[in-house]
């Protein structure tokens, strides 16, 4: 990733995270999204939606492993889900509550 890419992060007010269970007993963030968290500018305070997949035997601790570490950037999360669909997450998406503000 690139500075550009960083500073488009940053100028952001609500940011969706999602990931998939790289194997059926993953629990774990996969570490390049870590990377990803730790680079993609400044995250505090950003409101944020946090997703899983609904592959994989252990997606709860999967969620709770990706909020926890959207957390330890300091974002605050809003609401989270575990999907199952692309039209899930369409839907989920259209409700999403996402304030606009003049940055």
């Amino acid at each position: 990733m690139d500075a550009r890419t960083e500073a488009l992060l940053t100028t952001f007010s609500y940011i969706a995270v999602g990931t998939v269970a790289v194997s059926a007993f993953s629990k774990t963030v996969p570490e390049p999204l870590s990377v990803f968290l730790r680079s993609a500018g400044r995250l505090t305070g950003k409101r944020c939606y946090a997703f899983v997949g609904r592959n994989g035997l252990r997606k709860r601790k999967l969620l709770a492993s990706l909020m926890k570490a959207m957390e330890r950037e300091g974002m605050y999360l809003k609401t989270s889900d575990i999907l199952g669909t692309a039209l899930e997450a369409e839907a989920i998406g259209s409700r999403l509550r996402i304030e606009r503000s003049s940055i």
